[in-house]
């Protein structure tokens, strides 16, 4: 029981990070990853918050990946879909980040978003509970679409949502290229660091997790 309780708070301290780096790589104000820049765009259209954006759009790929996809969904998956962004707008009303306002200050800023969010990574990933909602629907289109490399397949949902977002405003730069190019070499630096293998994660399901902790329960009672 005390290693699930460790691995639930490890869980929600490294969504706490990982929303940090995000807000630290907004604020950056150079340019707008992906899956921020589409949320940022709809906020701006609809007046809903960015955490909260975040949060109905992942609901709604949680829905797509267990209703169309049949996906294996963990408590990490949930937790990723509404933490994030309830930590973010949290983060953003404390006002605290300022918006930087020149290239170079927001181009530090930006790497030490990248740096917080592969350091979040490791530490949720590794809980074995599942990956976030985008993650997995990537995942899930690659195996629907084998022929197809996987950088390929997160290029294309990615491209897509950045296109809409950038269609409703959001602000497409040089921080957004740095972020697409950047994010996945600075999480493999930060695994190799932290001498992480993230193929070696056996991840657990919602039912699997439940049951694991009622057999854990019935034993401690008998």
């Amino acid at each position: 029981m005390e290693n699930y309780i460790k691995k639930f708070l490890q869980l929600i301290i490294g969504l706490f990070i990982f929303a940090f780096g995000l807000v630290l790589c907004i604020h950056a104000n150079i340019g707008l990853a992906p899956w921020e820049a589409f949320s940022i765009g709809i906020s701006n259209v609809t007046g809903i918050s960015y955490g909260n954006v975040s949060i109905m759009t992942g609901l709604v790929i949680l829905l797509v990946l267990v209703s169309v996809f049949k996906e294996k969904i963990g408590f990490g998956t949930i937790f990723n879909t509404v933490l994030i962004g309830a930590y973010a707008d949290f983060i953003i009303s404390l006002k605290v980040i300022p918006y930087m306002t020149n290239y170079f200050s927001g181009l530090l800023m930006l790497i030490a978003g990248q740096i917080l969010v592969a350091y979040a990574s490791y530490l949720y990933i590794s809980v074995g509970m599942c990956p976030g909602p985008r993650d997995t629907l990537m995942v899930a289109l690659g195996k629907r679409l084998p022929k197809v490399p996987i950088g390929i397949v997160r290029s294309l949902i990615e491209g897509f949502f950045l296109s809409i977002g950038w269609l409703l405003g959001a602000k497409v730069g040089l921080g957004t290229v740095i972020y697409v190019f950047g994010i996945g070499f600075t999480v493999q630096i930060t695994f190799k660091v932290l001498k992480f293998d993230v193929k070696s994660v056996v991840h657990e399901s919602v039912p699997e997790t439940i049951s694991a902790l009622k057999q854990i329960r019935s034993e401690r009672i008998y």
